[in-house]
């Protein structure tokens, strides 16, 4: 898999029915390691390791409803109270990070209204804060620790 532009973490892989896997701590379980997955994972970790989120508030591959389609969005990260926080659209490394997905991931936060959100493929990463009042948002140099989000956000 290709290096990213995130901190080094040591996973478990193994190998099943001719496929790649890598274990994912929050689901519990081996999933295929697609080059997607591979930064949805560093990311992940470096969201938990790295910016203090808590695990238990993390959720991957989280399904809910767009337009009346069942959708899923890669990562979002949890309030205490359990609301959205922050969405996380990963690619993989070798996808450019176009308007197509800036555009999805603004489409998804329609529905869950995160104030923060990432799009990210590893090698680069995106953060931005939206301010829902005056419908803007403000592009982040970088992403805070956890408690600092729910402080801006007045969550604690």
């Amino acid at each position: 898999m290709d290096a990213l532009n995130l901190p080094t973490y040591e996973f478990r892989t193994r190998t099943r029915d001719d496929a790649q896997t890598i274990y994912d701590p929050l689901r519990d379980r081996y999933v295929r390691l697609t080059p997607e997955e591979w930064v949805r994972q560093h990311f992940v970790q470096y969201l938990t390791q790295e910016l203090g989120v808590p695990a238990g508030l993390v959720a991957v591959e989280a399904a809910f409803q767009f337009q009346g389609q069942p959708r899923r969005a890669d990562v979002i990260v949890h309030d205490r109270q359990g609301d959205p926080l922050l969405l996380v659209e990963c690619k993989a490394p070798r996808v450019s990070l176009t308007q197509d997905a800036f555009d999805q991931c603004a489409r998804y936060n329609i529905v869950l209204q995160a104030p923060y959100l990432v799009v990210t493929n590893g090698q680069t990463h995106y953060a931005c804060a939206i301010d829902f009042d005056d419908q803007s948002y403000a592009f982040l140099d970088d992403l805070p620790p956890y408690d600092a989000l729910l402080d801006t956000e007045g969550r604690s």
